[in-house]
């Protein structure tokens, strides 16, 4: 009897997994390319409105204001409509007159005491707030917020009434604690004291947007770091300088920035308050070239000193972006 036996399957071969092939642009789309190219142009799209608003309610205004600057144009060219060009007339004159040069000096300076003033009450007041309770933070919040959204013309309205001659609040209260001689002091009737004035408004109106954005960017530096340092047995000043300024520092050049744009172009400040007085003796640039081409209607002057004012701003500004940049070339 034969005995039949089974064949041995035949030995299976393995195959190598296949890689999946990658997905190239036009799979799975007809129109793969030109989706991507219109995603891409999406942005700058996006970007169009805000970008046709600038150029119409800034760009238009800065070209007719340069046009108005080559013009002789006073109140008889404005009636008849006559358009009187006079070329670099109008620049010649204000770069060759003393007035300028004085104007602008006092403005650069005015600019320099004032953004440095802000600059060190703001960061005072933002470290304060950081230490504070949160009762006493909403609280001090709450009068830093109402002293910055108070209307300017408001502001200088209630500085007005303080330091009013005869029912002055300032020269009642200097006179209460002894001091007789401020009974009746004019505030306004001096050069420096105007200026103090002024700076005292503009330094209360400022602080505020400093204290506010530096506490929040004091809630951006991790605790550990404190912690780290404490541990190394760093003091308090040495904590501020080598873990809290390093944070700070760009959020510092920032603000500086754009103190010095705002102060320097400060307008109702100074002109609500005395007008550039006493004898033109507290006028800035903008006030310098509101007088002049509203005041004296000299319009084509105001336009051309009006344009002088922003390439000083720029001069100012690109010399301190410089800084800014070199200063973090350093820190890389």
């Amino acid at each position: 009897m034969s005995v039949r036996t089974h064949d041995a399957p035949p030995p299976v071969r393995s195959t190598p997994p296949t890689r999946p092939r990658r997905p190239r642009p036009g799979d799975g789309a007809p129109h793969g390319g030109r989706e991507r190219r219109s995603a891409g142009g999406l942005p700058y799209l996006l970007l169009l409105p805000a970008l046709a608003a600038t150029a119409v309610l800034l760009g238009w205004p800065l070209v007719m204001n340069g046009l108005l600057s080559f013009q002789n144009l006073n109140m008889t060219q404005l009636i008849q409509h006559v358009t009187e060009w006079a070329g670099t007339d109008n620049y010649r004159d204000t770069l060759g007159s003393e007035d300028f040069w004085r104007v602008t000096l006092r403005s650069v300076l005015f600019t320099a005491v004032n953004v440095a003033l802000i600059m060190l009450f703001g960061t005072l007041t933002g470290l304060l707030l950081a230490r504070l309770g949160p009762r006493m933070r909403l609280l001090l919040c709450a009068g830093l917020v109402l002293a910055w959204a108070m209307p300017v013309i408001a502001a200088t309205t209630v500085y007005q009434w303080l330091f009013a001659q005869r029912f002055g609040v300032v020269n009642w209260v200097l006179d209460a604690v002894g001091f007789h001689s401020m009974a009746g002091f004019n505030w306004t009737g001096g050069q420096m004291s105007t200026f103090f004035v002024i700076s005292l408004l503009i330094v209360w109106t400022s602080v505020p947007f400093v204290a506010i954005n530096l506490y929040a960017a004091t809630t951006t530096i991790p605790k550990e770091l404190y912690e780290a340092a404490s541990l190394d047995g760093a003091s308090a000043a040495q904590s501020f300088a080598t873990v809290t300024l390093p944070f700070l520092r760009p959020f510092l050049l920032v603000t500086t920035f754009l103190e010095v744009i705002w102060i320097f172009k400060a307008f109702p400040h100074i002109f609500a308050v005395n007008e550039g007085g006493p004898d033109r003796l507290t006028e800035t640039l903008p006030v310098y070239a509101f007088v002049e081409g509203v005041g004296n209607q000299h319009y084509g002057m105001g336009a051309a000193i009006s344009v002088l004012t922003i390439l000083i701003l720029l001069a100012l500004m690109s010399y301190y972006l410089r800084i800014a940049m070199r200063q973090e070339e350093d820190e890389k």
